[in-house]
């Protein structure tokens, strides 16, 4: 898009391009989201940026009303396997914090001099600047959604001192953390904390169709790490996730609509969710795993608009808008299932999952890592794969090189064509994968994982997971 165009999506308000691009106002000092409701500022003191980070490094604020931190990210990292789209993939799941500038720089294979250089030229901001705009984000909402004390507020957020943290919430909300917390209104703030659960607005742009969603989540969860309850259209799904600093419980909503099981669709939006954290430093990284897992970050007027233009799918589209291609919470727990199945997932758990210090209704166990499984059943495809999982012959993380994760897994003993195809759409979250073995068309990408979906959706695939 050239600046004009993005100047007509903020005229309009076009929520479609929330996150894909953010404009600031040199009269104010702000910058929003496109679909800001507040009055539409004369071209001439408009700029636009590329990511939060950008606008908050050139000296603006985010906007209270429209709260551009919160917007979805941009499908466009989804997409883009190149250096610059798996740094932010990586930034987005924390590793910035953990590791710093030079463990995100070996995960790539490129120098911290490089890794700045591609993101300061393309996003308008570095990785420091990127990981700050997300810790900032993270502060706002356990401000505004918990009674965490500021000063470990701070820390949980990833910032190094309370100083630190202070400075950054001033310059990019013009407001102290206590003034923060202060202003939340009732709706927002329930007074939660991280063992009574962090609650959550998981915000996604255009039609979801959460039923689909569900169902899929619902026929493949493992007893003990997984459950759905309620009616459809109004279901909860919970799970245990393993984290980089503890554990943790997440719940996320189904939202009601349509009729009947797989047919809830409404027109952008968020799913409620609630997250209870052993240690609250991984808020970040908890929702960036859900995001992948609901795939929240789509585009899917880019989708739904390329596959409505084929044959074949049109019907598919129209009967089915918004239908996502889910990802992974865990991508090696996901890739383990793809190999051996739910039957056999389950028995896996069983046998070598981890029990919950405090077990949550029927949630008892964490997903055996796969050192674990590598030691407990080292021979045949299973073997192999968590031994390669473990030593990190095959990388399945968010930064991961999808070319090279695909051949690795190819060479291991035991994995055919389609379930490295699965676990590539899952657990890489690529999604451009055709169905295995079948005959489709160029005009289908850069988006074959979501006609693959679709045709599952329709059964005209057999169901995998």
């Amino acid at each position: 898009m050239d600046e004009d165009t993005r100047y007509e999506a903020v005229r309009s308000r076009d929520a479609r391009f929330d996150g894909e691009f953010f404009f600031a106002v040199e009269t104010t000092g702000i910058y929003c989201r496109p679909s800001c409701p507040a009055v539409t500022p004369k071209r001439r003191n408009v700029r636009f940026f590329a990511t939060a980070a950008a606008a908050q490094g050139s000296g603006f604020r985010a906007c209270r009303r429209c709260r551009p931190d919160a917007a979805p990210g941009s499908a466009e990292w989804n997409v883009r396997a190149d250096v610059v789209g798996r740094a932010v993939r990586l930034i987005g799941d924390g590793v910035v914090d953990r590791e710093g500038v030079a463990g995100l720089a070996g995960r790539l294979g490129y120098s911290p001099r490089q890794v700045q250089r591609q993101l300061t030229g393309e996003l308008g901001a570095g990785p420091v600047a990127l990981a700050r705009a997300q810790r900032a984000h993270t502060a706002r909402v356990l401000c505004q959604t918990t009674d965490l004390p500021i000063t470990e507020i701070a820390f949980a957020a990833g910032f190094a001192s309370v100083r630190q943290f202070n400075d950054t919430m001033r310059a990019v909300y013009a407001q102290t953390p206590s003034a923060l917390r202060a202003a939340a209104s009732r709706s927002v703030r329930r007074g939660g904390t991280p063992t009574a659960g962090i609650p959550l607005r998981l915000a996604h742009r255009g039609p979801y169709r959460s039923g689909a969603i569900f169902d899929l989540l619902q026929a493949e969860a493992v007893p003990g790490v997984e459950e759905v309850s309620g009616a459809p259209g109004r279901r909860t799904y919970r799970r245990t996730l393993r984290l980089p600093h503890g554990t943790g419980i997440v719940a996320v909503d189904e939202r009601p609509g349509g009729s009947g099981a797989g047919t809830g669709t409404h027109p952008g939006g968020w799913l409620e969710a609630r997250l209870h954290l052993t240690d609250p430093r991984d808020l970040t990284t908890a929702v960036q795993r859900l995001r992948r897992l609901f795939d929240l970050d789509a585009d899917p007027y880019a989708v739904d608009e390329r596959l409505g233009a084929d044959a074949r799918l049109a019907p598919l589209v129209a009967a089915r808008p918004g239908l996502r291609s889910p990802g992974a919470a865990d991508p090696d727990e996901l890739a383990v299932r793809a190999l051996v199945g739910p039957a056999g997932a389950e028995r896996l758990v069983r046998g070598y999952g981890k029990a919950l210090d405090a077990p949550c209704g029927s949630l008892t166990h964490l997903f055996p890592e796969p050192a674990v499984l590598a030691g407990a059943e080292p021979h045949g495809p299973l073997g192999a794969l968590t031994a390669a999982l473990a030593d990190g012959a095959v990388r399945l993380d968010a930064g991961a090189d999808r070319d090279e994760a695909e051949r690795a897994l190819l060479a291991l003993p035991g994995l055919d064509a389609r379930t490295v195809a699965v676990v590539r759409t899952r657990a890489l979250g690529d999604p451009d994968v055709a169905p295995p073995g079948a005959d489709v068309p160029d005009s289908w990408r850069p988006w074959r994982s979501y006609a693959w979906q679709h045709l599952r959706a329709a059964g005209e695939l057999e169901q995998t997971s």
